[in-house]
Formats: structure tokens, C-alpha cells, sequence
């Protein structure tokens, strides 16, 4: 459990950070050890005005993240087309449907945006905290009624 909160804990550090790749640059900056800079479809720029962000493993240095809507891709070969992937495998970011520069956005089409983005955050985290929750519930549970079975003080009888 304390792994998982964790987990949540790092993922809410990111929603803040993410904040910041609403910029081309920002984005760019995270894409240091690229493994295709050059004579490919995935260069380092394409990849930042897709939406993505760079978040290499030690295992798997192509994988990428949308700061957006979240979705993880890895397997990347020269001739991807970032737009076109993230499209396929993700087809409702909103990040990729903006159909205008950041810089350009009105207040209120960026508290749109921004409130989008925070609902995409909840919906990838959200179910992993449920999952957590009946997981130690269901412990729980098991544990009082193998307990109350045994319990000699009560007269109830239980089925475990």
C-alpha cells in the first residue's frame, strides 16, 4: 500500500511538472538522449510538437510520454510519424486536437485545456487507487471473517 501511495504521490509531482510542456522548448529539452536525431520521421522536434516528453528507462530508451493525455509509447522506429502515432493510439487528446499555437489559446480555451488535461490525470490514476483500496478491503474482510469464525466469545455463526 505504501508503494502505491507512492506511486500516486510521483504521478501528482508530475501533473504539476507537466505543467510546464505546454512549451514546445520545455518539451524539447527532455529529448537529450534521443537515440534518431537526424534522417527519420522522429527526430527530437517532431516528437516535441506531437506532445511528447521523453522518459527513457534503462531498459527502453525510446519511451516516450504526451504530457497531455498520458499515453506511454515505446518501440519507436526511424520511420514513425509521431503526429500519425499519437493520433492512432490516442485519438481523443486534446492535445492533438488544437488546432492553434499555446501561445495563441484565449484564457478560456487554456482553463479548458488545462481542465481536460487534470481529468485525463484522474481517469490514468484513479483506477489504481480503486484497484488498491478493494484489494485491502477484500484482505480485510477475509481476515475478520476467519477471525469471527474462530471466535469462541460470540454465538453467531459465520461461513468463512
Amino acid at each position: 500500500m505504501a508503494s502505491s501511495l507512492s506511486d500516486l504521490s510521483l504521478a501528482s509531482k508530475h501533473l504539476l511538472e507537466f505543467e510546464r510542456m505546454y512549451d514546445y522548448e520545455n518539451r524539447l529539452k527532455t529529448f537529450t538522449d534521443w537515440p534518431f536525431t537526424e534522417g527519420c520521421q522522429c527526430t527530437p522536434e517532431n516528437m516535441s510538437r506531437a506532445g511528447f516528453i521523453h522518459c527513457p528507462s534503462e531498459n527502453e530508451p525510446d519511451v516516450v510520454q504526451c504530457f497531455f493525455c498520458l499515453k506511454e509509447l515505446e518501440g519507436w522506429e526511424p520511420d514513425d510519424d509521431p503526429w500519425m502515432e499519437h493520433c492512432t493510439r490516442s485519438a481523443d487528446c486534446a492535445f492533438i486536437t488544437l488546432h492553434k499555437n499555446f501561445d495563441d489559446l484565449t484564457m478560456e480555451e487554456f482553463i479548458r485545456l488545462e481542465l481536460e488535461r487534470t481529468k485525463c490525470f484522474y481517469r490514468k490514476n484513479i483506477n489504481g487507487i480503486i484497484l488498491l483500496f478493494e484489494k485491502a478491503l477484500a484482505i480485510t474482510t477475509k481476515n475478520l471473517l476467519e477471525y469471527c469464525a474462530t471466535c469462541h466469545q460470540c454465538t453467531i455463526e459465520l461461513d468463512p
